[in-house]
């Protein structure tokens, strides 16, 4: 066999010292090095050192194929770091990795944190809104950050979102001579970190954080009215069957409150909306909740804007429905895919009831009142009833 022409190999802040025979031999015998500018220092490579672009482009590293190269990463090079981009596009036999201690392990082993029970997350090509899914009370979490300027804004963010009290650790270059390591209040936060390698390990203290269960609080989404509201909502969940991994076209999105609930379970989202101010609005969920990489939204109406969009794994309609948009919409689904469809019209009801005596599913109709005023006293008022069919292909 024809040895790999690539080595991703990890690299500490203890440097040459605390590589492998295996990676000090490949880094020898490589014709040309890349890395951050701190890693090629580390690894004393002088001028066959090429820094990383920025952002990291693969292809860089892919010009260079046939020929012995080496690539630095800083830890474990597939835990937030360059390693899997690059695997994914080179054959099997093209590369070969050597990992070290990653961060999160490092961080972990200083405060005496169980590793599996932490969320390890990186913020340093990723918004702060990323942790909202994970801020819970007690909540333990490490993160990679970007430089030592983006910790302040960390925990002003933080401070802001009513995580103040929360404890706060910096550990700058971790596992070297120059590792070192303070404790801090978050909203108490003022000091300078004196290096760019700045990991911060996160104690919640707080607020509640999101609840896991369907149906979250309707003010929690921006909208103008036009929301799945929060006991339909989560009936609706119910019946979607959300796993991680999984694929939704969310049809006729409105606000994105199923698409944003969908993600939160650890799948993806393809939000369909017509509207360019609801598609606007759509955007600002997704990214208050921490999902804009999971949740993509796409101006237009179905069946059209289906037209290039992977197969999905459920189906959600939430008004609209006609024969021609079902018929478009069916023939496109695999076996084994979930729909739920809604109606408030009479003249959708009609279809749904014989698109249910067709297809089979479960047909419901879900009539809700909720106390409200009504002069000195209080009754019930009634809301629209809505009829749900859900079916799996």
């Amino acid at each position: 066999m024809v040895d790999p022409w690539l080595t991703i190999i990890g690299i500490g802040e203890d440097g040459l010292a605390g590589l492998s025979e295996a990676s000090r031999k490949a880094l020898a015998d490589a014709e040309t090095v890349f890395g951050g500018e701190r890693h090629l220092v580390l690894a004393g490579v002088g001028s066959r050192g090429r820094a990383w672009p920025v952002p990291f482009d693969a292809d860089v590293v892919l010009s260079c194929r046939g020929r012995p190269t080496v690539v630095l990463a800083s830890g474990d090079p597939f835990w937030h770091g360059a390693g899997a981009s690059l695997a994914e596009k080179l054959g099997s036999d093209e590369w070969m990795a050597y990992p070290a201690v990653s961060t999160f392990s490092l961080a972990a082993a200083r405060l005496g944190w169980r590793l599996e029970a932490v969320t390890c997350i990186g913020l340093h090509a990723a918004p702060f809104e990323r942790l909202v899914p994970h801020l819970v009370r007690d909540a333990r979490i490490i993160c990679l950050m970007r430089d030592a300027a983006a910790v302040g804004a960390l925990a002003k963010w933080l401070t802001e979102r009513g995580w103040g009290a929360s404890l706060m650790w910096t550990l700058e270059a971790l596992g070297g001579p120059r590792e070192y390591i303070d404790q801090h209040r978050v909203d108490l936060f003022a000091e300078e970190v004196a290096a760019d390698l700045v990991a911060v390990a996160v104690w919640a203290v707080g607020t509640q954080g999101i609840p896991r269960s369907s149906g979250l609080p309707d003010d929690l989404f921006v909208h103008d009215g036009q929301i799945t509201k929060r006991p339909i909502r989560a009936l609706s969940l119910s019946a979607l069957a959300p796993r991680p991994g999984e694929r939704l076209w969310d049809i006729g999105a409105g606000s994105g409150s199923i698409s944003v609930e969908w993600a939160l379970c650890g799948g993806t989202a393809t939000a369909i909306e017509a509207r360019e101010d609801r598609a606007a609005n759509i955007r600002k969920n997704a990214a208050a909740f921490g999902l804009a990489h999971r949740i993509s939204v796409i101006g237009g109406t179905a069946p059209e804007a289906l037209a290039a969009l992977d197969a999905p794994d459920a189906v959600f309609i939430g008004g609209g429905l006609d024969r021609a948009m079902f018929d478009a919409i069916w023939s496109r689904l695999s076996p084994g895919t979930r729909l739920v469809a809604h109606s408030v019209t009479l003249e959708t009801e009609a279809l749904l009831g014989e698109l249910h005596q067709r297809h089979g599913g479960e047909l419901m109709r879900v009539e809700i009142a909720q106390a409200a005023p009504l002069g000195r006293y209080r009754a019930w008022e009634a809301a629209r009833p809505v009829v749900q069919w859900s079916v799996v292909r």
